[in-house]
C-alpha cells in the first residue's frame, strides 16, 4: 500500500478556481483502478492550505494515476493557481 500527502498553498483569490478543478480531479480519480482513497482537506485555520490524502494497491497504480488524461490536465492548471509548489510526500507503510 502507497500512502501520499500533497499540500498545496492556493493564492488566495484563485480558491474557488482551485476548488472546482480539484472537484473534477477527485471525482475522476475515485473510480481509478488501485485507488484506495483520494480526499481533499482544507486546513481550518487557513483556508488557503489544501491537502489531498491518497491510497493506492501499489506503486503501479500510482503512476498510472500520474500518468492519466485529467491528471496531466488538471494537475498543471492547478499549478499556476498556487503560491508555491506543493509539497508531496510518498509513503509506504511499515507497520
Amino acid at each position: 500500500m502507497i500512502k501520499v500527502v500533497a499540500k498545496s498553498f492556493a493564492k488566495p483569490d484563485k480558491l474557488d478556481r482551485i476548488l472546482e478543478l480539484s472537484e473534477e480531479l477527485v471525482e475522476k480519480t475515485v473510480v481509478e483502478e488501485g485507488c484506495i482513497k483520494y480526499e481533499l482537506f482544507q486546513d481550518m485555520r487557513d483556508p488557503k492550505v489544501m491537502i489531498i490524502i491518497e491510497e493506492w494497491e501499489s506503486e503501479e497504480a500510482l503512476n498510472k494515476h500520474m500518468a492519466s488524461e485529467h491528471f496531466k490536465r488538471i494537475v498543471p492548471q492547478l499549478n499556476e493557481l498556487r503560491e508555491k509548489a506543493s509539497e508531496v510526500n510518498i509513503l509506504k507503510k511499515l507497520f
